[in-house]
This record gives C-alpha cells, structure tokens and sequence, in this order.
C-alpha cells in the first residue's frame, strides 16, 4: 500500500495569507482530489458544516493552530501510526484486503464550533471511502498528539470495508456499531488506552446501559441514514436533520466498544484478527441477540 499524507497544513497556512474573497476557491481547489470520495454539493459549505476553519472570516488563531501543527510534524505523526497499523494487521491477517493507494487530508478546525469542540471532543475522522481518509482537528494541548491515532482508527475502517461488505443501504446497526468498537479497540491494541478517542468516555454506568439495551435492541435495523442518533447521538441526529432516539452523544462507541472486547474475552482473537470476521460472528460471540 502507497500511504500518502497530503502536506494540507503548508496549503492551508499560504490560504490564510489569501485575500478573503480567494480563500473559498483556493479550499475548492485542496479539497478537488477527493471529489469522488467526499458527498454532492459544494465543498466549501460541507467543510463548513463538517467543524472545518471558515474561509469567510479572518481569524489570527488559524495560522497560530497551522504552524502548531507544522512544528509537531502533525502529518508525519499520522504516516508513521498508519504504517505500523498496516504492518500490524499484515502480521496477523496474511493477505488482508486493502486500497492499494491510501491519502489522507487533514483539515483543519473551526475552535467556534461547538458541536466540533464540546461534543466530537475537538478532532474526528471519516475513512469510508475506498483509498481515502478525512481527518479534521483543531490542535489543543491534549489532542495534537492523538490526531495519527484518529487516522488509525479511521484506517481501520477503511480496511474493514474492503474484506466485510458494506453497502449503505443494506448494512445493519450491528456492523457500523461493531466497526466503532473495533477502530478504537485496534487503536488500543497498538498504542495502549490512552490513545482512544474521547467519543462517549463520560457516559456514567447508567447511561451506557441505557444506551447499550436501545442500540442492541435494534441492532438488525437496515440503511446507514437511519443511524446517525444511535451511534453519534441525539445531539448530532438533530444537527443532521434526523429524529433523536434518546441516546447519548457519541453512545454507539463504548457500546461498541463494550460488544467487541466481549468478542475478545469470549474467543482470545486479537482485533487485528477480527477485522476480517462478519457482524453476525463478532454479535453471536458476544451474545448479543440479533432477533
């Protein structure tokens, strides 16, 4: 696998020295290599939407996070964390299904964005879409150094998608659920606890089983549209337009993450190894019912 990260932050700090009326063509053009992988419409109000800096406003605080990002060789961070996650899972899955080509673009924050700060927890990743990884972060002292673990958390994503099927329409609850736990389950088999992401970490005992019992009650339910509110919670179900269902922000990730190290204790395979198996082995391993 060729592992390209692109050198996004240089482009992004040479776009904050653009007049502003320059600035949104100057991101259409960053964003154009991932046409095919990124949804319809215009990119730069997908960027907005998605937490990414607004290119409509000046905001001295933009190239300060760029050039913090620069210094700590952000980019380098994550090419290294994603060579040794494909090593990792070569070793113990021979022949593993991979893109042949990987490229990454990290975008950078809106820090004014509160669902991008206070409930995703400043940083996140998308890695659905074949040879490809979105990663956006706005650099903090308690994150900067966690943005290559998000991209290997999202790059496992991308290898589970080429060795278990998983057509929008048709896939169920249980597999995206399952992919969650399993991305931050990997990411603790290679870099330890303390590398997971921060997504549902507060939830009280009481809400995770509140939440575990609503997901697994519909865990065979089908189409990706419908699984905004049980997997990133009421808060974003409404930002995407969606009806909550009374879960927590960010529930479906400790939930997965609860049905996959089940799976772990119940079968001694590693999560490199489970990356290949189906959502009815990892679920049945875990006794969870999907009747």
């Amino acid at each position: 696998m060729e592992i390209n990260v692109l050198d996004t932050p240089s482009a992004m700090l040479r776009m904050q020295e653009l007049p502003q009326e320059r600035r949104a063509d100057a991101l259409r053009e960053m964003l154009a290599p991932m046409a095919g992988a990124l949804p319809p419409g215009d990119p730069v109000q997908m960027h907005h939407f998605a937490g990414g800096f607004r290119v409509d406003r000046d905001d001295p605080r933009y190239a300060e996070a760029l050039r913090r990002m620069i210094d700590a060789d952000v980019t380098g961070q994550i090419e290294t964390a994603l060579r040794g996650a494909l090593d990792h899972l070569r070793a113990k899955v021979p022949g593993i299904k991979h893109a042949e080509k990987l490229q990454v673009m990290l975008i950078l924050g809106d820090p004014d964005d509160e669902h991008l700060m206070k409930v995703i927890g400043g940083y996140y990743g998308m890695g659905g879409a074949p040879g490809w990884l979105y990663l956006v972060a706005w650099p903090t002292e308690e994150n900067i150094g966690k943005i290559a673990h998000c991209a290997v958390h999202e790059f496992h994503h991308n290898v589970r998608h080429s060795n278990v099927e998983w057509n929008p329409a048709t896939v169920v609850l249980g597999e995206h659920v399952i992919s969650e736990g399993l991305a931050e389950a990997f990411v603790r088999e290679l870099s330890g606890p303390e590398a997971m992401g921060p997504w549902g970490r507060d939830l009280s005992p009481e809400e995770l089983d509140r939440a575990y019992r609503k997901i697994t009650e519909n865990i065979g339910m089908t189409g990706m549209f419908k699984f905004g509110a049980y997997v990133l919670g009421d808060t974003t179900a409404r930002r995407m337009g969606q009806e909550p269902v009374g879960v927590p922000d960010m529930a479906g990730y400790p939930v997965g993450l609860r049905i996959v190290d089940a799976h772990l204790a119940a079968t001694g395979l590693t999560v490199a190894e489970s990356t290949v198996l189906d959502t009815a082995e990892i679920l049945s391993n875990a006794g969870v019912a999907t009747d």
